[in-house]
C-alpha cells in the first residue's frame, strides 16, 4: 500500500492508527451521549406538556439507560458508517470506513460492524498490533478505517 500522495495532491489511503481511532471513538462518545440527553429531555418535555399538574422527574432506570445506550450507539455507527463512511469523530480526525475494495460500506456490513464495536469494543485494540493497522471487525468484515480528508461522497466508490 502507498504512502505517498495520490492523485490532485490528495493524500493515498493510509490505514489509520490506534490513536486516531481512539480519539474519533471518544468524540463519538460525546455524540450518543449528547443524543442522549436530547431524547431524555425531550421526554421530559412531553410528560410536562402533557401532564402539567402531576408533572415530574423521571428517574432513568440502569437497564433502560444501557438499553438505550446500545441502541443509539448501533443506529448512529450503522447509518453513519453505510451513508458517508463517516461518523461526526471520523469526520473530525479526517478517518473514512470503506470495505477493501474501497466500496461504500453496505448497510448489513456497516449495521455487523456496530454491532460488533458496541458488544466487542477491545477488538478495536488489534489495531496496535496488526502491521496493516486492522482491528478484529476490519478482519472479520473486510473494511478498512483510513485517512481520508477529502468531503466528497464521491471520494468511495458505490
Amino acid at each position: 500500500m502507498s504512502h505517498g500522495t495520490g492523485g490532485h495532491g490528495v493524500p493515498a489511503r493510509r490505514p489509520a492508527g490506534i490513536v486516531t481511532r481512539g480519539l474519533a471513538a471518544a468524540i463519538d462518545l460525546g455524540v450518543v451521549l449528547g443524543l442522549l440527553g436530547v431524547g431524555y429531555l425531550s421526554l421530559v418535555f412531553l410528560q410536562l406538556l402533557l401532564s402539567p399538574q402531576t408533572f415530574r422527574f423521571p428517574e432513568p432506570r440502569l437497564v433502560m439507560s444501557i438499553s438505550a445506550w446500545l441502541a443509539v450507539s448501533v443506529v448512529y455507527l450503522t447509518g453513519c458508517w453505510a451513508t458517508t463512511g463517516r461518523t461526526v469523530g471520523s469526520l473530525a480526525m479526517g478517518l473514512r470506513v470503506t470495505m477493501r475494495s474501497h466500496r461504500r460500506v453496505r448497510w448489513i456490513v456497516a449495521a455487523a460492524r456496530a454491532v460488533t464495536y458496541v458488544f466487542f469494543p477491545v477488538g478495536l485494540m488489534w489495531v496496535a498490533v496488526d502491521p496493516q493497522r486492522r482491528s478484529v471487525q476490519d478482519i472479520v468484515l473486510r473494511t478498512e478505517v483510513v485517512y481520508d480528508w477529502r468531503q466528497d461522497l464521491d471520494a468511495v466508490t458505490v
